[in-house]
C-alpha cells in the first residue's frame, strides 16, 4: 500500500499578502476612478461631436429662414437662447475635458513628491533618478499608503469637477436643441399658414 501524500493547498489570490494590506483597497478604487474618468471623457467628445453636428444643421436651416424672411419675435428669441444655450455647453464640454488640476501635496505628513501621479513623475531628470525616488518611498508602507491615498484624493476631485461640467453642458444642450425645434417648428409653421 502506497502512501498518501498529503494535498497541496495553492494560496487563493485572495488570501495573500497584497490583498489583505491596506494599499489592495487603493488599487481597487483607482481603478474605478479612472474608469468614471474615461467614461466622462468619451462622452465629453460625443456630446461635443453632437453639438457640431446640431450647430452646422442649425445654420443650413437658419440660412434658409433668413433668405425667405420668415424670421419673427419667438424665432430671434430663440435663436438667442440657443447660441446661449450652445456657447455653454461648449464651454463645460472644454471644462471636462481640459479640468482645472488642483494641488494637493503641501501637506507636511505626505511626500515632497507623489510618484504616482503624472505631475510628480515629470518633476525628475530621467528614468533611473524616478526609479531610485519610488523604491526609497515604497520601502516605507506608510509613504506607499499616503502616494497612493493622495493620488486617489486628487483623482476623486478632478472625476467631481468632470462631472459636475458634464452635467451641466447635457442641460445646456439640451436647452440648445429644444430652442432649435422650437425654431424648426416656428418656421414649420409660419409656412403651412402662409399655404392657405
Amino acid at each position: 500500500m502506497s502512501e498518501e501524500k498529503p494535498i497541496k493547498i495553492e494560496e487563493s489570490e485572495f488570501t495573500s499578502w497584497n490583498v489583505r494590506s491596506n494599499i489592495a483597497p487603493i488599487f481597487q478604487i483607482l481603478q474605478s476612478e479612472q474608469l468614471i474618468l474615461q467614461r466622462t471623457d468619451q462622452k465629453a467628445f460625443t456630446l461635443m461631436s453632437l453639438l457640431a453636428a446640431f450647430m452646422v444643421f442649425f445654420i443650413v436651416h437658419f440660412s434658409k429662414v433668413m433668405a425667405n424672411n420668415e424670421i419673427n419675435v419667438l424665432s430671434a428669441i430663440m435663436v438667442i437662447v440657443y447660441f446661449i444655450n450652445a456657447a455653454f455647453g461648449l464651454i463645460n464640454l472644454m471644462l471636462v475635458i481640459v479640468p482645472r488640476i488642483r494641488n494637493d501635496m503641501s501637506h507636511k505628513d505626505l511626500p515632497e513628491i507623489n510618484a504616482t501621479f503624472f505631475g510628480g513623475i515629470i518633476q525628475f531628470n530621467d528614468p533611473l533618478e524616478y526609479a531610485s525616488y519610488l523604491a526609497k518611498m515604497t520601502k516605507d508602507n506608510d509613504n506607499t499608503f499616503k502616494m497612493f491615498s493622495a493620488q486617489l484624493f486628487a483623482l476623486g476631485h478632478i472625476n467631481a469637477y468632470k462631472n459636475k461640467h458634464m452635467r451641466r453642458a447635457i442641460l445646456f444642450f439640451g436647452a440648445a436643441i429644444f430652442s432649435e425645434l422650437i425654431i424648426i417648428m416656428a418656421y414649420a409653421w409660419s409656412l403651412t399658414w402662409a399655404a392657405f
